[in-house]
């Protein structure tokens, strides 16, 4: 019987793969959608921003255009457009106060209308995604190390947290940074397990999901090939500070930003090994020569998987990786800068075609293009003048 489990866990991974594969888009395939609406969200606290701001992105020729503000709400750090395109969800990080909120999206208009806000259930809310099938928000809290799970109702407004897990592990060797586990980043994979990126843990933890009951199962888990209870997280060099985390297209791999060191650690993580993920290459994201402060902040893998994107705050550049077919592993191209100070996110256009770089410090938002064939990135001469923008996320409209 043994024997039989195994061989079917080992074909139900291999199925999981294969679906990955298929349903990753292929490289040079053009977006559906021409036209976008784009949402910003900024710091509100010390400075002169009212909350989230909407823009139309043409993605035929990457030229932004001012709607102005959508939703006035405190510290908007994290949106993210519900998959459906009617709702928009924020994290509001303010501390111990910090909240999550829940809009509904009149594409015609571009406007967020309140539909309600609860507590994030922890200090400094800094990450929102949606399960795979649409019927929850996770919700990373910064400060205080932990995440939550709320349900989204038919009416798109948040229910009740169905999950609040604390993270745990040994914490890293900075003592300024990783003081305590800080819970940075958090999305569901396509196997189905949830993964968050803890910068005072220098891991990146592996939890088990239930979509039926939105509960979180944290710590190891029983191996499907062993039986025994294992530790899935990726593990990083220690002082790392993983910040965010990029799955491959093909779903097998994972890429992962070490704020605190400017780094992307790489790992397998399917495999034979009980899944365990593996390192299999650990990078630099700044050019040579460079000292100085410098803290890494965003990642993006290119729509094609041919090219691997980084932030650097400090250096105020883009890192651009060119990405191995076969392997996965990377190779450090440029260093382009962002035109601007503090570059905390950045986003890639649905379509491929154009990065669009937030420079907090210096309240701008630059746009480039990027090409094909290299991944290189040209500024377009478009620079958007937004209040502190920290957050980019789109959705395509007709």
């Amino acid at each position: 019987m043994k024997t039989k489990r195994r061989a079917f866990a080992f074909l139900l991974v291999l199925c999981t793969a294969a679906t990955a594969l298929l349903s990753a888009r292929t490289p040079d395939e053009p977006a559906a959608k021409k036209s976008y609406l784009t949402y910003v969200g900024t710091y509100t606290t010390k400075t002169n921003s009212k909350g989230i701001y909407a823009y139309r992105f043409d993605a035929a020729t990457g030229q932004l255009s001012a709607i102005g503000v959508a939703a006035e709400t405190p510290d908007p750090s994290w949106v993210a457009v519900h998959p459906n395109g009617k709702f928009l969800y924020a994290v509001n990080e303010a501390g111990k106060n910090s909240t999550v909120t829940a809009f509904a999206l009149d594409a015609k208009t571009g406007k967020l209308t309140l539909l309600n806000q609860l507590p994030a259930l922890g200090e400094d809310s800094c990450y929102i995604s949606f399960d795979r099938t649409g019927k929850y928000v996770f919700v990373a809290n910064y400060t205080s190390g932990n995440v939550v799970v709320f349900p989204i109702e038919a009416d798109g407004k948040l229910g009740a947290a169905t999950a609040n897990v604390h993270d745990e592990g040994k914490l890293g060797p900075n003592k300024e940074r990783q003081e305590g586990p800080h819970a940075h980043w958090i999305e569901q994979s396509v196997s189905g397990s949830v993964y968050v990126a803890d910068l005072g843990l220098d891991r990146v933890l592996r939890y088990g999901f239930d979509p039926g009951t939105g509960a979180l199962s944290p710590g190891p888990v029983r191996s499907l090939f062993s039986g025994q209870l294992v530790d899935f997280s990726a593990k990083l060099s220690r002082g790392t500070g993983p910040r965010h985390v990029v799955f491959a297209s093909r779903g097998m791999d994972i890429y992962v930003l070490g704020e605190l060191k400017s780094t992307v650690t790489a790992f397998h993580v399917v495999g034979f090994d009980d899944f365990v993920p593996t390192s299999f290459q650990k990078i630099s994201a700044l050019p040579k020569g460079f000292s100085g402060r410098n803290d890494a902040a965003e990642i993006a893998l290119h729509p094609s998987g041919k090219f691997l994107y980084t932030s650097n705050r400090g250096n105020d550049t883009i890192a651009v990786f060119n990405v191995q077919r076969r392997g996965g592993r990377l190779s450090l191209a440029a260093n382009v800068p962002t035109g601007g100070k503090e570059p905390r996110h950045f986003a890639i256009d649905p379509t491929g075609k154009f990065l669009l770089a937030e420079n907090q410090l210096s309240n701008k938002i630059v746009v480039f293009k990027i090409d094909p064939a290299t991944g290189g990135l040209t500024p377009t001469g478009q620079v958007v003048d937004v209040p502190s923008p920290v957050c980019i996320t789109f959705v395509p409209v007709e």
